[in-house]
């Protein structure tokens, strides 16, 4: 095997279920001290097969000790980027609100829509310094077209035979209870075709950090919305949890190589990166130099020394 490289590119956030990468060899441990804390667990450096290192996350902490509301994204995000990520690949479990969407299906979405509370913060430009970054498309879309061709490769290599779903809408509620029955109906009079609690904040903040995100949801539960069928419990969502983590690798172990190749050559980044340039508000002396040192640790290039 080739000597892991230090050089970092792809990171992998996984969620529930999804705490380690086992097909991939283990390099070491780091835990990134950033201006909004440690991250949710120290970040595993793998090694692929050509010796290309992946950084990966577990979203829920150690032993999935952390709600969906309290996951500290600001430093899970600040801290792949420290690390030199510029694209994150990101998996959650996530409830259906569709009928041709079943447990155990694999979904790229392209549309989010925010059911949190503003109990999580959302942004790094929450002081002095203001910006607006651009969410009409809050996944990366060149990443995600990518994604559907090689997800699906990967999948059709995979004996358990699970479909993929593309273009599809989630929306993200606070948690931790589910939703209620009349909630999940109204999520899909809106349009939604699947339900999670984390894909918010963390894909504003890969936004805003200029890192190319996308998420491969997995499906575990079709959520509260049918009629006469019992309403979604832990229970039922462990019966697919664990071998839809066991697939997630599988499809990691796919397209990570690919991946981290074509965020080498550049183009896959083209759209998130310098996409903050133009969404910093002007400069002004009521800029707190606290807050500027903060940003610093994710744009270095908007707010030199």
């Amino acid at each position: 095997m080739t000597q892991a490289s230090e050089n970092v590119v792809i990171g992998v956030i996984g969620g529930s279920g999804l705490y380690h990468l086992d097909n991939l060899t283990f390099v070491k441990y780091v835990n990134p001290d950033t201006p909004w804390g440690y991250p949710s667990s120290p970040i595993t450096i793998c090694s692929l097969p050509s010796g290309t290192s992946v950084a990966f996350l577990a979203r829920h902490g150690p032993g999935h000790t952390i709600t969906p509301s309290s996951v500290p994204s600001r430093a899970n995000i600040a801290a792949l980027k420290s690390l030199g990520v510029r694209v994150i690949l990101a998996f959650s479990a996530v409830g259906s609100l569709r009928e041709e969407i079943p447990p155990g299906t694999f979904c790229l979405p392209t549309q989010v829509i925010d059911r949190t509370k503003g109990v999580r913060p959302t942004t790094f430009f929450d002081g002095s310094v203001v910006a607006h970054a651009s969410f009409g498309d809050p996944f990366s879309m060149k990443l995600v077209r990518w994604l559907e061709g090689e997800v699906g490769k990967a999948l059709a290599s995979d004996s358990r035979g699970v479909k993929l779903a593309v273009d599809k809408c989630i929306v993200c509620m606070e948690g931790p209870q589910f939703s209620t029955r009349a909630e999940s109906l109204m999520y899909r009079q809106w349009g939604g075709d699947l339900i999670n609690m984390s894909v918010l904040p963390e894909a504003k903040l890969a936004r805003e950090a200029e890192i190319s995100y996308a998420l491969i949801a997995t499906a575990t539960d079709y959520d509260a919305w049918r009629p006469h069928t019992e309403s979604v419990t832990v229970s039922e969502v462990f019966k697919t949890l664990q071998a839809n983590a066991e697939t997630s690798r599988h499809v990691a172990a796919k397209v990570l190589e690919g991946l981290n190749a074509l965020a080498v050559q550049g183009d896959i980044l083209s759209t998130e990166k310098g996409s903050m340039q133009y969404s910093i508000m002007p400069r002004s002396e009521r800029q707190q130099g606290e807050d500027v040192a903060k940003l610093r640790f994710i744009l270095p290039e908007y707010f030199p020394e």
